[in-house]
């Protein structure tokens, strides 16, 4: 017999081994199939070591898709995210629109469609890490990159740069974004793996010290995790600041572009923030189309190199209400509501050729079977909707709105109004009395399109949404930016009436008098309403918008029934300037243009 000291010495000498052949085992094993709910005990996060990343020290690779939350009714979330892991993708990236988080300085909003607590921690039930870029500026072909509109109150507003007057409003909007963001850190049990530092800072980069201010901001509010920049080729080396990983963005993937990283960081784990599946459209554009299989190759190209991956967009969903940006190259061009991107996932969420291609290659890169792909939804046609009544805008303004009077023009954003934030978005109309004729001029200070009337002079300026992206960012406001000019002399004495087109003023039009017989012609702005009749439990569906020219649409619910709010629903459904009295619902479907197509 062994005497007990003996026994004890194997065991512990067995444990030992045990203990050796395992950590030899771990080694080996990728974490890159480990979920959020499957991992205790965590110490380390995310790390860097030469070509790899870690998790809790474990070789780990990143396989990402990007979806915005703001972009997707709330009531289709997980159905996305489910969709991504059944396409072998185990990380969500998402952005934190700062504009509609604090639409009016010092108001936050954090609950329903823009509940990002509720988004963040559904991702994890659904195995899915996180990325997040919280910004403050995002670009994403949103409107002003993200920004607040209110901040070009200030005429001397240096956005993305650390003039007092941004830091300070940065500061105030990281305070409240953080008490959110800090607990649903890996560290603390949640799944946010990342953080990236602002958002393409190498493309803009007007002042050197904002990516450390940024840097910063983060970090004294309790960031803990691996910080990340992201910019394309040409905006790396300018992008970057110490401390955080530089990651890099396109679509084709050029000889050495993947090396070019180690030129400005050296034994560094290499991953594509954004490799763009499609691209967003420009209004009178056509609808930009990216071949499949030269995606997947490229794709597949990448990941022979053992870099991370995230998609770019995985789902684009809807740019609601005009939230939509622009680009201001050689010339303005908005962009249109649909954020289709031809991604993975269309705009309603329905698979692609891609995804199915995609979710093969994953799949033999990963070695391991993949969730089955959940059902798409049920959708619906209903028909034409014939828009029966109209009301001209002329006869609307006595009976709603009070015009603010000014002696000079006032732009948008520093009209007194909605606690003296200024309008951030919709029409503006200045009024004003011309006493005989001449040649009427503005020297380019309309923003963006004008409609004109004669005598009493009626300026009706469009916003069509802010450019998100390059150099111009301080120049957006909007309205009218300066004098109208009649010959030589500057008019005064304006009229001036805000048409944001909020909610409340829409529903408004339900009761004003006035409302006729839709005419075979008529010129001029106006209101336009018709109604879709559903009697069963309302479907997906989409508006075909066939012969219009310019124009918004509202949709509103007249039934209390709760049902996905991307759906169209019964009721009252109004549109200004409208070139078609006919419009039809749900018919093709290779079109899909949602419910607030603009």
């Amino acid at each position: 017999m062994w005497p007990c000291g003996g026994r004890r010495q194997r065991r512990l000498g067995a444990v030992a081994l045990l203990l050796v052949v395992l950590w030899l085992l771990l080694r080996r094993f990728n974490w890159s199939e480990l979920t959020p709910l499957g991992l205790w005990g965590r110490t380390l996060g995310l790390q860097t070591e030469k070509s790899q990343f870690l998790l809790e020290g474990m070789p780990f690779r990143i396989f990402g898709g990007s979806m915005h939350y703001f972009r997707v009714p709330r009531e289709y979330w997980e159905d996305r995210m489910l969709k991504m892991r059944a396409c072998g993708l185990n990380t969500l990236t998402t952005y934190v629109p700062w504009n509609l988080h604090e639409k009016e300085r010092g108001k936050f909003d954090f609950s329903k469609n823009l509940d990002l607590r509720a988004f963040l921690s559904l991702a994890a039930k659904n195995g899915l890490w996180v990325i997040l870029r919280p910004g403050p500026y995002i670009c994403s072909e949103w409107d002003l990159g993200g920004l607040p509109s209110w901040l070009l109150q200030d005429p001397e507003m240096q956005l993305r740069t650390t003039y007092k007057g941004f830091t300070e409003a940065v500061d105030a909007y990281f305070d409240r974004l953080m008490s959110i963001v800090v607990p649903l850190q890996y560290k603390k049990g949640g799944p946010i793996i990342a953080v990236q530092v602002e958002n393409e800072y190498g493309s803009y980069a007007k002042d050197p010290n904002y990516m450390a201010y940024v840097k910063m901001a983060l970090l004294n509010r309790g960031i803990v995790e691996l910080l990340m920049t992201s910019d394309n080729k040409n905006g790396l080396s300018f992008g970057l600041v110490e401390g955080a990983l530089a990651t890099v963005n396109f679509q084709k993937l050029e000889p050495g572009l993947l090396k070019y990283l180690d030129t400005v960081q050296k034994d560094q784990p290499k991953m594509v923030m954004e490799y763009w599946t499609g691209w967003f459209d420009n209004w009178g554009g056509p609808h930009y189309v990216f071949d499949a299989d030269e995606m997947v190759n490229t794709v597949a190209s990448i990941l022979k190199t053992g870099a991370s991956i995230n998609l770019y967009m995985f789902h684009g969903g809807t740019n609601f209400g005009f939230m939509n940006g622009a680009l201001e190259a050689d010339e303005y061009k908005s962009d249109v509501t649909s954020y289709d991107y031809d991604a993975v996932l269309t705009e309603a969420g329905d698979y692609t050729s891609k995804f199915f291609k995609l979710r093969q290659l994953f799949s033999m890169v990963i070695g391991q079977p993949l969730p089955l792909p959940p059902m798409i939804e049920s959708k619906a046609s209903y028909g034409a909707i014939l828009l029966h009544q109209y009301i001209s805008l002329w006869d609307v303004l006595p009976a709603l709105l009070q015009p603010i009077k000014s002696e000079l023009p006032v732009n948008m954003e520093n009209l007194q109004l909605n606690d003296s934030i200024g309008q951030p978005y919709g029409y503006v109309l200045y009024e004003t009395v011309i006493f005989g004729g001449g040649h009427l001029h503005t020297r380019d200070h309309v923003r963006d399109r004008a409609q004109q009337g004669f005598r009493q002079l009626r300026l009706l300026v469009e916003n069509r949404g802010r450019v998100n992206y390059g150099l111009a960012l301080n120049e957006q406001r909007k309205g009218l930016i300066g004098d109208v000019f009649l010959n030589k002399t500057p008019l005064r004495n304006f009229k001036i009436y805000s048409l944001e087109m909020k909610p409340a003023f829409m529903k408004s039009l339900q009761h004003v008098s006035g409302w006729s017989t839709v005419p075979d012609y008529f010129v001029g702005p106006a209101f336009f309403r018709g109604r879709l009749w559903i009697e069963q439990q309302p479907q997906d569906t989409f508006l075909k918008l066939q012969g219009w020219e310019a124009g918004k649409n509202w949709v509103e619910n007249t039934r209390a029934v709760k049902i996905p709010s991307s759906t169209v629903r019964a009721g009252h459904c109004s549109a200004p300037l409208l070139s078609d009295r006919h419009t039809e619902v749900g018919k093709d479907t290779s079109n899909p243009e949602m419910e607030s197509g603009k």
